[in-house]
């Protein structure tokens, strides 16, 4: 069972790219993207970070590579997990070369900090060779020296020229495989620069809150930022950056898209505050709840209501609901139609074969 969103939001119309196996931009399902913080000369930590990202839900994910130690890692870390890799380069275009030819699936470049136009040719010129797509990375914390004496501070503007000047120096090159982002670590300089950006240039649109901080702070900037944004249609991949586990990242990214009907994956629970008037506790519940179907990877709709003040009505929407009820007798709803009578002490392993039940269903 699915309700019907009250806007639809229409995406931006860009251009197609390829990361690997996954398509960006275009009709193509917004893709969610972490980065791993392990060494990545260190082959099993960064391994088993990256399928645990992947685990979580991410589509793609990004390793640093600094040095020619992390660029010759990648070839046995490409073989050992089920994601595309994109190789984090800067400065250094030998790295750039390098990861291209060690089996990276996208190079995240800036143009303009690699070097000379003959370095640039050679990255363009492994990349084509490998089939390896590039994400120009404008940052507000690196902008070329030129671009910040012009406009004395970063600004959209800044921001803008110069992902336009990069875009320039890969066309010229006719080098089309791109993606592009504009990123700030302040929400409304993002969100001007991204929809100025939108204004200009069809390639598809890498969004991000960069350095957005801790689990909490940086989740809420990053909703905000990108909401706004996807809301808007404007957004091809996103990268939520925290100061916390990678998967956490990829758990907000997929929590951001599901709220706008933008993707469908897991258990998307509708659950109360709670209150004096709970039949059973439903926080408790609801953490337990999400842990023990963590693996669910079908789209479900499950809502945890502690009483019959809105419970029934949150119940009649959704695929399976629980609406809490007096002397310890629960409301189950199977399809919003009430089905039977649920012990709270039932309540956990009820939900969980019932939600099972459902995604076989929908599976087969």
């Amino acid at each position: 069972m699915s309700i019907r969103p009250f806007r639809d939001i229409k995406r931006r119309k860009t251009k197609v790219i390829n990361v690997g196996k996954v398509k960006i931009g275009g009709d193509n399902p917004i893709s969610v993207q972490s980065m791993t913080n392990t060494l990545t000369t260190n082959v099993k930590a960064t391994v088993n970070q990256i399928n645990e990202i992947a685990e979580e839900g991410a589509d793609i994910v990004r390793v640093s590579c600094p040095d020619e130690g992390s660029t010759s890692a990648l070839k046995e870390i490409i073989k050992h997990v089920s994601i595309p890799v994109v190789a984090d380069i800067h400065f250094h275009y030998k790295r750039a070369i390098e990861a291209a030819e060690n089996g990276a699936s996208c190079l995240r470049i800036n143009p303009g900090n690699i070097g000379d136009e003959k370095k640039i040719h050679e990255v363009l010129k492994a990349a084509k060779n490998n089939d390896c797509s590039i994400r120009i990375g404008v940052n507000a914390g690196s902008l070329e020296k030129d671009i910040l004496e012009k406009f004395k501070e970063p600004c959209p503007e800044a921001l803008v020229q110069s992902a336009e000047r990069n875009i320039k120096i890969l066309e010229d090159k006719d080098f089309f495989n791109f993606k592009i982002s504009v990123k700030s670590s302040d929400v409304f300089l993002s969100i001007a620069a991204y929809r100025e950006l939108s204004k200009v240039t069809d390639y598809p649109l890498h969004l991000g809150i960069t350095e957005a901080g801790s689990f909490v702070s940086g989740s809420i900037k990053s909703s905000i930022g990108l909401g706004s944004l996807l809301m808007d249609g404007i957004g091809d991949t996103i990268r939520i950056s925290l100061s916390d586990n990678p998967t956490q990242e990829v758990k907000i990214g997929n929590e951001i898209l599901k709220s706008l009907n933008l993707r469908n994956r897991g258990v998307k629970i509708i659950s109360c505050p709670s209150c004096a008037r709970q039949a059973f506790q439903v926080i408790d519940t609801v953490k337990i709840l999400e842990e023990k179907l963590s693996h669910i990877k079908t789209p479900i709709t499950l809502s945890i209501i502690g009483c019959v003040v809105n419970g029934p009505g949150e119940a009649a929407m959704t695929d399976v609901g629980i609406t809490g009820g007096g002397k310890g007798n629960n409301m189950l709803y199977l399809s919003g139609i009430q089905n039977e009578k649920v012990l709270t002490d039932d309540i956990v392993n009820k939900v969980v074969s019932e939600v099972e039940k459902k995604a076989s269903e929908l599976e087969n």
